[in-house]
């Protein structure tokens, strides 16, 4: 073998060492950084209690996130409670009501729960309060827009436009109502009232989940005050939509004071980890792409608490 040949052998091996060096540095960086985290992913090299920060913002359309940031916030031993901040104008009323129950869960539980207080930052209404009214104590600033206790279902007619076009519209159905909002034709009066009378069910819902941990905080009727209207969070506190008002540091401030924990102010905000894996990148791609469909979104939950 000639000397140029070995040489270039040589060359190679000394390149692949290097990668493997900066491999097993990568590594070893990885490993200490796990070693360092806790089960929520946050660093845990703070002394003294913790009080989890879980934050809820935009459009609320489903639940699964928020649900598994509070369930790691619960199973963490150093977290002695957990603020739920909220900026969000609303959303779906499912997924809300989703994270209302998982919030009663967690904060009513005597043996292994969790006291849960809600804190609101630009804005907080409809879903975003609904969820909100789940926890023990909520606090806003006095210029938070907050409220806005109401459900609402949105359809649009284009059965004027489709007849100025000459475009006729043929739907095969089965079942009397099943084409019900369906946009290339008028909605009949009967169908009104059906939909109407449902989302005054899902009203009713609304307030009756809002008293039954606040029935004894709200002033006068709460009718009157969830008819849709919105208030600033100094408003929402006097007729008792809100208990304090405060911002997020000062509501951890009291809330540090008030449980008595150990330590200075230690707010962790849960964050997961980010997914790694081929099979959970192509889940999250196929996640966004269903959000961007939004008509078809919206046909398949047309009901919002906005």
């Amino acid at each position: 073998m000639s000397a140029k040949n070995n040489r270039a052998i040589f060359g190679i091996l000394i390149l692949v060492l290097f990668f493997f060096l900066i491999l097993m540095g990568f590594s070893i960086y990885t490993i200490n950084a796990f070693k360092n985290t806790d089960d929520s992913g946050l660093s845990f090299m703070s002394k003294g209690d913790e009080i989890a920060v879980v934050e809820v913002s935009g459009v609320i359309f489903e639940s699964k996130e928020t649900v598994e940031k509070l369930m790691m916030a619960e199973k963490n031993k150093k977290i002695k409670a957990i603020i739920i901040r909220i900026d969000s104008p609303g959303g779906a009323v499912g997924p809300s009501q989703e994270i209302y129950e998982e919030i009663k869960r967690i904060d009513q539980d005597e043996e292994n729960g969790k006291p849960i207080y809600a804190s609101f930052g630009t804005i907080a209404a409809s879903g975003g309060y609904y969820i909100a009214a789940a926890t023990r104590k909520i606090y806003s600033n006095p210029g938070t827009l907050t409220g806005s206790i109401g459900v609402i279902m949105q359809f649009v007619d284009f059965s004027k436009l489709l007849k100025w076009a000459k475009v006729d519209s043929n739907v095969i159905k089965a079942g009397k109502y099943k084409d019900i909002g369906q946009p290339g034709r008028s909605m009949t009066k009967e169908e009104k009232k059906l939909l109407e009378k449902m989302l005054g069910g899902v009203h009713q819902q609304f307030v009756k989940d809002i008293l039954l941990l606040r029935k004894d905080k709200i002033k006068g009727d709460i009718w009157k005050h969830a008819q849709g209207q919105v208030f600033t969070g100094e408003e929402a506190q006097k007729i008792g939509l809100v208990d304090e008002t405060a911002g997020l540091w000062e509501a951890g401030r009291r809330i540090h004071k008030e449980l008595k924990l150990s330590g200075e102010l230690n707010l962790k905000f849960i964050k997961k980890r980010k997914k790694f894996s081929f099979f959970d990148i192509l889940e999250s791609i196929d996640e966004s792409i269903s959000h961007v469909k939004f008509g078809k979104f919206i046909k398949s939950i047309p009901m919002f608490l906005y």
